[in-house]
């Protein structure tokens, strides 16, 4: 089981990679760090449209009220939220899940984004 959600998380490493072929590291100029968010949500995967959009607005709502955080983009997958965040600490992702109330299983710094192309 740990092996298949080790294998889940890498996928969406993965997805997030660029097309050049250098490894990438995530920090920035301005401080923000790379964050993968895993969030354990029932039935995510079955949400609708309408209700993705009502999420994206909450989220979008609460990150408008907050400085140094940005949300990237999220990935549904059955009972499983992936989110790619932008911040100088771990401490805004919680702050911004607890304000929007949506759970924080796990958040994982990215160290470095390779793809495809690093290997040429």
């Amino acid at each position: 089981m740990r092996h298949l959600k080790t294998l889940g998380t890498l996928a969406i490493v993965m997805v997030f990679s660029t097309i050049s072929g250098r490894a990438q590291e995530t920090k920035t100029e301005d401080g923000l760090r790379t964050y993968l968010i895993e969030r354990d949500i029932p039935k995510a995967g079955e949400f609708t449209e309408e209700e993705l959009v009502g999420i994206s607005k909450k989220s979008c709502a609460v990150l408008e009220k907050m400085t140094d955080i940005e949300w990237l983009n999220s990935y549904i997958v059955d009972n499983k939220v992936y989110c790619l965040y932008r911040a100088t600490e771990p401490k805004l992702i919680y702050q911004h899940a607890e304000d929007a109330g949506f759970p924080v299983t796990n958040i994982m710094e990215i160290g470095s984004v390779i793809g495809p192309k690093t290997a040429n």
